[in-house]
């Protein structure tokens, strides 16, 4: 079983909007040589805060309605969401440490009751 959540337009919204854990949604496609790199990332990443966070993956071929709505101009796009809401973002990859560094601010936001900062 992958520890991502392969999200679609039918399940979207449930999984990422109505989570009420943080959600960082990478938007990928299979030819994607930045986007190869990065999934083995995301992937132990959502192994380690299995429970606290959800970690899932948007294919951009597949779904582009999804990827049209959320303004993708460059993959992979990372978006981290949090109370139904878009909190923060990165393009292209990025380390280990900067994804856990966004989803350990959303944690600390939804315990604390606050709302980061908006993109």
């Amino acid at each position: 079983m992958k520890p991502t959540l392969e999200l679609n337009e039918t399940n979207f919204d449930r999984a990422v909007l109505q989570s009420n854990q943080p959600v960082v949604v990478d938007f990928w496609a299979e030819w994607c040589g930045p986007c190869k790199m990065l999934a083995p990332v995301l992937d132990e990443i959502a192994r380690d805060l299995h429970g606290q966070a959800v970690v899932a993956k948007v294919n951009v071929d597949q779904e582009p309605a999804l990827a049209a709505r959320f303004n993708i101009q460059g993959i992979p796009t990372l978006l981290y969401f949090s109370g139904g809401e878009v909190r923060d973002q990165t393009v292209g990859v990025v380390s280990r440490k900067n994804i856990l560094t966004k989803l350990a601010a959303l944690r600390a936001a939804i315990e604390n009751d606050t709302s980061p900062l908006m993109i």
